[in-house]
């Protein structure tokens, strides 16, 4: 039913079309039709308007005086009689314009109608106006009245066959209108035309079948063009299908890239947490090996300091006996001060492991002063038991940070120790070089002659750049490659593993360096590493600039240090 409704529809809408142009085409001629189909009536009727519009003459005036009617001011039976008067005068009139007229082609063909009868008809309106004007008041209208209000009518009194009369009615004036009864003026013509009318309704039937089959081309043009717009809709809702599929296909691509990208992030969460959770393992292994090596340090330095406490006593009394001499006494004294100096430096250790590195005491700090102290701590050893000549470069202004005494003592000490243990592997470098040299026994003796007196030099300096503090130790040393520069600060990493260090002492343990970062970490400073291997090393070290405006006590660091070595 749906089907059939959607095809009766479909042609419904392909005959709209010229079935509107069909109708408007018949609205348009319809006129012209019936004139070509009724031409004798329509040519009768023109001419009996053009004589009613050009021959009637007086004949409105004198209506229009008899639908005025009498004066008012006259008596009743006067204006009866002055209506019937008018009456008469029209029924005249009338005759004379139709009666010649017909008698005049009575014998011929006319070419004007034969009239029968001409009636002058008054409406309503006028009829209920002559009424009262002609009535007596509170009488019923006369028959002589009542006539005196119909239509006013001349007649031929010619027997009329109703066949063949037409009757007209045209307007003559305000509410008047003037009706013909005619004959048309050939009744063979008529008949002639009557047996014309046959062919010239085929003639329409046959235009009627033309347009019919005009139509029914444009319905199959039309059907046509509906069908191929349905297949190109038919191609387009295709193609938007297919775009559709492939928007659909591109956009569950783009949700599994996407469901793998969030899986990827996952995965890598995960192994950033998983590395975060080792690296948190590896702090607090390393924060246990840290409190291992601090109690066994720490118990160390307390052993050794109460081993010092009875030479300090013995020195003590020796140095109050007069019997010693002057140069005796010197050497007494200098021994002293050597014993004072470790003992200080045993406190300073005992301070230092007794604290996480990574729990540091933040204080105003002069760099200067503190890099003065360390060159008055090492200088002589290294010149006389290292073979190293160690410098020191400071600027005449202080450099103020905040840090850690105790934590930056060490690590920097732990860099000049770096840099000593760099020379002596340099040192065994040359000679294990020259006693490998192709060369002869005076050659040979000669190239480690050489080596022998190499000397390696460690020079430590700072200065300030725009907000930072820079401190700077060099070596000449035996140098790194760039893997063992790049590891240099992990924990447990050494290359010392093989090499025998200063003066037979056990070999590395790699944590060294990795204390120096873990101590520079918590002071918010970067450090650099530059080396080469056989071309020496560079550690720099940046510290966040401080304000020089910080309490006295720190300034005097040297000075205090020195006084704590007079009473040890």
């Amino acid at each position: 039913m749906a089907a059939l409704h959607r095809t009766w529809w479909k042609y419904g809408r392909a005959l709209a079309v010229p079935l509107l142009l069909w109708a408007l085409v018949i609205a348009s001629l319809w006129e012209p039709i019936k004139v070509w189909l009724n031409s004798s009536r329509y040519h009768d009727r023109a001419a009996l308007r053009e004589w009613i519009e050009n021959a009637r003459g007086n004949l409105p005036n004198m209506v229009g005086d008899y639908v005025r009617g009498p004066d008012a001011s006259l008596d009743v039976d006067w204006r009866k009689q002055t209506q019937l008067q008018q009456r008469e005068k029209i029924a005249e009139y009338l005759a004379s314009l139709a009666d010649p007229l017909t008698k005049m082609y009575s014998d011929q063909t006319p070419l004007f109608p034969k009239i029968y009868r001409i009636d002058i008809v008054f409406d309503e309106q006028v009829r209920a106006k002559l009424l009262r004007q002609l009535s007596v008041d509170d009488r019923p209208p006369s028959d002589e009245v009542l006539r005196l209000v119909e239509p006013i009518v001349w007649d031929s009194h010619v027997p009329v066959d109703d066949s063949q009369v037409e009757e007209y009615e045209h307007p003559l004036g305000e509410h008047t209108r003037v009706k013909l009864v005619y004959q048309l003026h050939a009744y063979d013509k008529r008949q002639r035309d009557e047996a014309l009318r046959p062919k010239r309704e085929g003639r329409l039937t046959i235009l009627a079948i033309i347009a019919t089959g005009i139509a029914g081309l444009w319905v199959v043009y039309t059907q046509r063009r509906e069908r191929e717009r349905e297949r190109h809709r038919a191609i387009a809702q295709s193609q938007v299908d297919q775009a559709e599929r492939l928007l659909l296909q591109e956009e569950l691509r783009r949700q599994e890239a996407e469901r793998r990208q969030q899986q990827a992030e996952r995965d890598l969460l995960q192994q950033r947490l998983a590395a975060r959770e080792y690296e948190q393992k590896m702090l607090e292994l390393k924060s246990q090996l840290y409190a291992s090596i601090g109690i066994m340090a720490g118990s160390y330095a307390h052993n050794i300091k109460n081993l010092l406490v009875r030479p300090n006593d013995l020195l003590r009394r020796c140095l109050e006996n007069d019997g010693v001499s002057g140069e005796q006494r010197r050497m007494l004294q200098e021994v002293r001060h050597t014993l004072g100096t470790v003992t200080e430096r045993l406190q300073q250790i005992l301070s230092t492991v007794r604290r996480d590195p990574n729990r540091s005491e933040m204080a105003p700090l002069d760099l200067c002063a503190m890099l003065r102290n360390l060159e008055a701590t090492w200088t002589d050893l290294a010149r006389d038991r290292w073979k190293v000549q160690l410098t020191l470069e400071l600027p005449d202004a202080s450099l103020w940070i905040d840090g850690d005494l105790s934590h930056l003592q060490q690590a920097v000490e732990n860099l000049l120790f770096n840099a000593r243990d760099a020379t002596f592997e340099m040192r065994n470098h040359l000679r294990d070089e020259a006693r490998e040299a192709n060369l002869d026994a005076a050659g040979r003796r000669q190239a480690l002659i050489a080596a022998a007196a190499w000397k390696g030099s460690i020079g430590v300096r700072a200065w300030r750049e725009g907000g930072e503090v820079v401190l700077e130790v060099r070596d000449n040393g035996i140098g790194m490659t760039e893997e063992v520069r790049r590891r240099c600060t992990e924990t447990h990493f050494s290359t010392k593993r093989d090499n025998a260090t200063y003066e037979g002492q056990t070999t590395g343990m790699g944590l060294g360096l990795s204390f120096v970062q873990v101590v520079l970490d918590n002071h918010a400073a970067k450090l650099e590493v530059e080396s080469q291997t056989l071309e020496g090393a560079t550690f720099r070290v940046r510290f966040p600039a401080r304000s020089p405006s910080v309490p006295e006590p720190a300034a005097g660091l040297a000075s205090a240090t020195s006084e704590r070595r007079e009473e040890s």
